[in-house]
């Protein structure tokens, strides 16, 4: 810009290249350039328009200073003309619009200019005013046209006519319309282009392409499926043009890779673990996905799966329906379901498709109690646009829901839409539709009008049409930018792009009731389940319920018992269990012929434990037995794998990992394990040391000890005092030991006279009452109840020893036994228990073997019945006992195991063992249960350890005793002061206790007569 001074007297007319003039006094300051302009502007834009540099010289008298900017004229407008009459000066107020720099195009800012000239001549008050005229005039004219905005084309392509459309389209008008008149001063504007994709994925493509070809627009909203989307998606990549939809959801639209797509909704796949926390929280074990055969419905089934499998929960079967299948096409898909015995069904389908399905559902009687239906929010957000009639086929379904947080700007926007819309509902749809128009009317803005052109790359193809001639947006990487960069408060929440796609914190779980969801509850990415959105986490403890995490919920069939999920269809085949009925042992499996009815009666433990585990089961189980006969167990439980013969087998099947690679089993019911069984001897020949056994030497020894100490003790104590104590040495020592021994069995003679005396025969008669007593128990055990003794001990020794052993007919068995080292040579195979016992009481060396192998649940039955010739001695190999057989993925595995724990928990279990497994003899100790079959090595002697604290006691007693009679002793004999002289005298009696003794004897004596001869007068 080029600016002209023109200098008058006093003043200086400022001019630019378009002849805007300005005039500015000029006075004297003292400085070194004299004079110098007043007034206000804007340096940054004088400086950016190279108006005039800092300390570049303006004329001779002019020079630009901080302080005094020099005035610019452009973009003026002028506000006010004032005329002061008094001092004849006329006041010009401008407006000045100077630019200053912003991330949007250039927005004038508004500065203001006074300026005053101080000193005109009256003949060039006419003058002057005519020039102010023409500048305000012009000013005008340029401020239109400055503030008129860009405009910028933007194409719609929307299924036109629908409902779902007008109400996008209504969305998509207000957000501009909303957004524009809140921000009057941005200086572009977006202008639409609808066009109609009729529901059609070719004509959907074939519209982006025309916006973008003739239309030239810089960014298109829509479409609304992700069908659409998919073609689309690639045209806006290759042409640098943003696809922005608000209603295609499909996870498959990620793996295109197109960063010039944005979705302003939710990947489909960011509510599967929702789903997968219902059917965590209800332990349902099998689900079925029902989803439409296109793009929408095929994207969710990976990451569906995947979460499911996370929680070990089975797909046993798909259903697709086609999204242009009839009444009858879905009707035959709902009755394949229907005779399916699984019961929840999750649904991932457009809303106009679930409401046929639903109606046929219900018709066909798939409505009812007992049924689950998990809806995504492919549904679910638009059941708002359903009538009340298709809702009323959804009755008791859940779903998950988009959640929508309130606000006072969404509580206007619903108030607009039902001014306009009284009898429709808006759904989230349209909330996406206003804030993805927000983003993208405010990304425009941001990005500027610059490069608002297509370029084509190939020259060749410039005059080409269609894909060939598809131009390159110059626009489009600018606004990728800065629409990857949006983020404000929408009506649908916080909006923001993660990876060009909306990310959902929280999900809604609804309830339909009437007309329309009921929200029971919210999952979020945190705390899962919870019954309100601002809850904590919920604690969870072992008696959680689903009623912890979930407000009460009404399911089909209007009842409000939780569905069991999995049931025999009353309508589809019942269950065909085998039975093997070639078993030789009865008491477990047997099958009799009815001769009237030639029809197979089943009896046996394994059947009673059956039909008491379905008893307990949640839910009726229809099933029927069939004989087993010409097949070996092996052979029987591949034919549940293969699924032709049967569905299950009840009867003595050994849980094993080789049958568990193509069954399944249910938890044991019958002890686990492989026992060793083997005769037993009487040993009759009794080892004449026998009476020394239940006492170890060390207590024998000092018992031994303690009759001397105590007979010493008692001795020191009454041999002063006590005249049967007294006499030769050789008498004395005979008394006192006599004494001693006796206690043992008789009471002695010899009377205890002097109280310590009495307290030492009290405990050492205490002591030697719990000796005797233990020892006679002891001695009595080893006599009479431990007679019987087992042949072998352990497995080691029969390898060691070359012996021969049995084998129940059983694979497992037998495959260990041979890698314990057993050759074939010594393995001898038996069927029966009669067999067994055959073998057992028929020595090695005539054909007969030193033990059997059999399983624990055998075991019991077999000791039952020879409980005094055989005995277990060991279980050397681990096996899981008996369990039922399913086939893999079976749901009726984890019920069956459920009810196995309740048997086992109540009495059922045990009432069954006893009437199944009875004893010839009551007496007979459960093998299971019995202490060590060895009694020589698990006898226990009798030790110190059992008997210390009494002779701790004894001994206490005895010393305290002895020290209490030496000091009387001392005392009454202080003039003795050898130790020849003290014995001598301790071995003397006291007389006066002698005399007191022998009064005390005649009295008595003299008594007693005088009361013989009162009776005989």
């Amino acid at each position: 810009m080029n600016i002209n001074g023109i200098k008058k007297q006093n003043e200086i007319i400022l001019m630019d290249k378009h002849g805007v003039k300005c005039v500015t006094k000029l006075v004297k300051d003292g400085s070194k350039y004299g004079k110098r302009g007043l007034g206000k502007g804007c340096k940054d834009f004088c400086e950016a328009n190279d108006v005039l540099k800092i300390g570049q010289p303006f004329m001779s008298e002019l020079v630009w200073e901080d302080s005094v900017p020099v005035l610019t004229i452009l973009r003026k407008q002028v506000h006010s003309i004032r005329f002061d009459t008094l001092n004849n000066n006329i006041i010009y107020d401008f407006s000045n619009h100077l630019c200053n720099k912003r991330a949007l195009p250039y927005r004038p800012p508004r500065c203001f200019l006074s300026l005053q000239v101080l000193t005109m001549t009256r003949e060039h008050y006419l003058a002057l005013n005519l020039l102010f005229l023409v500048i305000v005039l012009l000013m005008q004219v340029g401020e239109g046209q400055q503030n008129r905005a860009s405009d910028v084309k933007v194409g719609i392509v929307d299924d036109v006519g629908m409902a779902y459309s007008n109400m996008t389209l209504f969305c998509i008008n207000t957000s501009l319309s909303d957004f524009y008149s809140s921000h009057p001063e941005t200086w572009t504007r977006l202008v639409t282009t609808v066009v109609d994709s009729k529901k059609d994925v070719v004509i959907a493509a074939a519209s982006a392409l025309d916006l973008i070809t003739n239309n030239e627009v810089k960014a298109i909203l829509g479409p609304w499926n992700s069908m659409q989307a998919q073609f689309m998606i690639e045209i806006g990549q290759k042409s640098h043009v943003p696809i922005v939809s608000y209603s295609a959801t499909s996870p498959f639209l990620a793996s295109i890779r197109s960063q010039y797509f944005f979705r302003a909704t939710y990947d489909d796949s960011s509510q599967v673990h929702a789903v997968k926390a219902i059917i965590k929280l209800f332990g349902w074990r099998e689900v079925v996905s029902v989803y439409v055969d296109n793009t929408f419905g095929e994207g969710i089934m990976p990451h569906l799966t995947d979460a499911l499998q996370d929680i070990n929960v089975r797909i046993p079967y798909r259903t697709v329906i086609s999204p242009n299948a009839t009444g009858d096409e879905i009707s035959v898909e709902l009755l394949r379901m229907m005779t399916r015995p699984t019961r929840v069904f999750v649904v991932h389908t457009e809303d106009l498709l679930a409401s046929r399905f639903f109606a046929k559902a219900k018709e066909i009687g798939l409505m009812k109690q007992g049924y689950v239906w998990i809806l995504t929010n492919g549904i679910t957000d638009g059941l708002s646009l359903m009538k009340e009639a298709e809702t009323d086929a959804m009755q008791g379904v859940l779903g998950v829901k988009t959640y929508v947080p309130r606000s006072d700007k969404l509580e206007a926007f619903k108030s607009k839409w039902k001014n306009r819309f009284p009898l429709s509902d808006l759904s989230v749809y349209g909330l996406w539709a206003y804030d993805a128009t927000t983003a993208l009317a405010m990304a425009i803005e941001e990005a500027g009008t610059s490069n608002l052109i297509f370029v084509t790359t190939d020259d060749a193809m410039r005059n080409m049409s269609g894909l060939q001639g598809l131009g390159v947006s110059q626009y489009g990487p600018k606004l990728l930018q800065t629409l990857s960069k949006v983020r404000f408060k929408g009506l649908s929440g916080d909006f923001r792009f993660i990876n060009r796609e909306l990310q959902p914190s929280v999900l809604e779980i609804v309830n339909v009731n009437g007309h329309g969801g009921r929200t029971i509850g919210y999952w979020t990415k945190e705390h899962g389940l919870l019954k309100y959105v601002d809850q904590r986490q919920a604690t969870t403890t072992t008696f959680t319920t689903w009623k912890d995490r979930l407000r009460p919920i009404i399911w089909p069939g209007d009842t409000t018992f939780v569905p069991k999920g999995w049931e025999i269809p009353t309508n589809g085949k019942r269950l065909k269990i085998g039975v093997p009925t070639n078993n030789h042992f009865p008491q477990f499996v047997k099958g009799t012929k009815d001769p009237i009815t030639n029809s197979t009666i089943f009896s046996g433990f394994c059947i009673d434990y059956f039909e008491a585990v379905i008893q307990a089961m949640p839910y009726d189980v229809s099933y029927d037995f069939f004989p087993v006969e010409d097949m070996d167990y092996e052979t029987m439980v591949y034919q549940v794998y293969l699924g032709q013969k049967y569905d299950a087998v009840v009867g003595d099947t050994t849980i094993s990992a080789n049958r568990s690679m193509y069954v399944e089993f249910s938890l044991p019911y019958t002890p686990s394990g492989v026992g060793l069984v083997v005769p037993v001897k009487d040993n009759v020949k009794r080892s004449s040391t026998i009476f020394l056994m239940p006492l170890t030497w060390g207590l024998c020894l000092l018992s031994l000890l303690s009759f001397f100490i105590i007979a010493v003790v008692v001795w020191v104590l009454e041999h002063r005092v006590n005249p049967d104590f007294d006499g030769p040495g050789r008498y004395q020592i005979s008394t006192i030991l006599w004494f001693s021994f006796s206690i043992m069995v008789l009471a002695p003679r010899e009377r205890v006279l002097s109280f310590w005396a009495r307290l030492v025969v009290i405990i050492w008669y205490f002591l030697v009452l719990l000796l005797t007593q233990s020892y006679t128990a002891s001695l009595a055990s080893l006599l009479t109840s431990q007679q019987l003794y087992p042949t072998v001990t352990n497995i080691n020794s029969l390898l060691a020893k070359g012996e021969r052993v049995g084998n129940q007919r059983s694979p497992f068995i037998l495959g260990r036994l041979r890698e314990s080292g057993f050759s074939d040579a010594n393995l001898v195979t038996y069927g029966s228990p009669e067999q067994c016992h055959e073998l057992l009481d028929t020595e090695p060396a005539k054909g007969g073997v030193s033990a059997v192998f059999m399983e624990l649940p055998y075991v019991r039955l077999f000791l039952g019945q020879h409980c005094n010739k055989y005995k277990m001695v060991q279980t050397p190999f681990k096996v899981d006992g008996f369990g039922f057989v399913f086939p893999i993925g079976s749901p009726l595995v984890a019920d069956v195991s459920r009810a196995i724990l309740k048997v086992e928990e109540s009495n059922k279990a045990n009432q069954l063992e006893s009437a199944w497994f009875k004893k010839i003899d009551e007496s007979c100790p459960d093998p299971l249960t019995s202490p060590d079959p060895n009694p020589s090595e698990s006898f226990r002697k009798l030790g110190i350890d059992s008997f210390w604290v009494l002779f701790v006691a004894a001994a206490i007693v005895c010393v305290t005793a002895l020290g209490k009679c030496m000091f009387h002793f001392l005392k009454e004999n202080p003039d003795q002061r050898n130790l020849q002289g003290l014995w001598e005298r301790f071995l003397q009696p006291d007389t006066k206790s002698y005399i007191n003794q022998v009064k005390k004897c005649q009295c008595s004596i003299n008594n007693h007569e005088e009361a013989n001869n009162g009776r005989q007068s």
